[in-house]
């Protein structure tokens, strides 16, 4: 009898905890095949975006903007991790991802990306439709151009870089519904400094992005003719970045004392730049890949505050 309880027991602790599972492993299948952190990274520069654009901040807005915004970057991941799924098996970073890993059938992750894709695309239109057709274009772009020529051309850099680039900006039309020198110009900044952030993870992930067969260096190997693509492209990056000082990007401006901490950050971000280019080594590229993240955020923090506070 005593037996018969105790196997009873198991049976419902066993039952319990696999009935808790099955929603931490959607959890947790959603989050990594949508790339959550970055998909959350990519929504914090939209909402910078729309905080710089906007006269007056409606919360409801900027709440479609992380929805819409959030949908449209995590179908984006979804339809790259569906093409290169047998690729992602071949490399240690990707092996473990739902779909190579067998936690999620393709079929599946084709209906949440297509559906995320319509959510996305609808909830940017309730903004304005300049917003909706941005999203559209980037996601276009991601998934059809930049994902089928990474595995052909080191040029899949360039062309990711403009998908890449359009969140930053598209905060500034979802709160002025209008593209000028503005959207341009934050446009311009997230497009250049995605070149050595990425060259960077090419760097010192280049073994493993060679077992998948994919060209993410410029010239395809760890060389000086990448480190001086990095170096010049970081310059251009600062430089950019500091254009809004100078009081020639129409309602996109930053004081002197904003200017002075960005060119700061710039130092920074190009002093990893050289180093990467004076060792030529994996420690060297992750510190400017670090580095580069942190120059992003900070920089848009930086804009966002001397907005308020001017």
């Amino acid at each position: 009898m005593q037996l018969l309880y105790l196997c009873t027991a198991k049976k419902m602790s066993l039952s319990v905890t696999q009935t808790q599972s099955v929603p931490q492993t959607l959890v947790r299948n959603f989050t990594e095949i949508t790339k959550f952190r970055l998909s959350v990274s990519v929504v914090f520069s939209s909402v910078a975006g729309y905080l710089l654009g906007a006269d007056t901040v409606d919360y409801y807005i900027l709440l479609l903007l992380c929805v819409g915004g959030y949908c449209m970057v995590g179908a984006s991941n979804i339809f790259n991790q569906i093409i290169e799924r047998d690729l992602d098996a071949l490399m240690d970073r990707t092996k473990d991802r739902p779909i190579p890993a067998g936690r999620m059938q393709v079929n599946s992750a084709l209906a949440l990306a297509i559906l995320l894709t319509i959510i996305g695309l609808v909830v940017l239109y309730t903004i304005n439709p300049i917003t909706s057709m941005f999203g559209a274009i980037s996601i276009f772009m991601y998934v059809s151009l930049y994902t089928p020529l990474k595995t052909k051309t080191p040029l899949s850099v360039f062309i990711g870089a403009f998908p890449g680039a359009i969140p930053f900006m598209l905060g500034w039309v979802a709160a002025t519904n209008n593209f000028g020198i503005e959207p341009g110009t934050l446009f311009m900044i997230q497009f250049f400094w995605q070149f050595p952030h990425f060259w960077a993870i090419g760097w010192f992930l280049y073994e493993d992005y060679q077992k998948g067969g994919f060209f993410m260096l410029p010239t395809g190997k760890r060389d000086k003719g990448t480190a001086v693509q990095v170096v010049l492209y970081t310059i251009w990056t600062v430089l950019a970045s500091l254009i809004p000082a100078f009081g020639v990007t129409g309602k996109l401006y930053i004081t002197p004392v904003s200017a002075v901490i960005i060119g700061i950050l710039g130092i920074g971000l190009l002093y990893y730049a050289i180093q990467l280019f004076r060792k030529k080594t994996n420690k060297a590229a992750k510190q400017l890949m670090l580095a580069s993240v942190s120059y992003i955020t900070l920089l848009q923090v930086v804009y966002v505050i001397d907005k308020f506070i001017r």
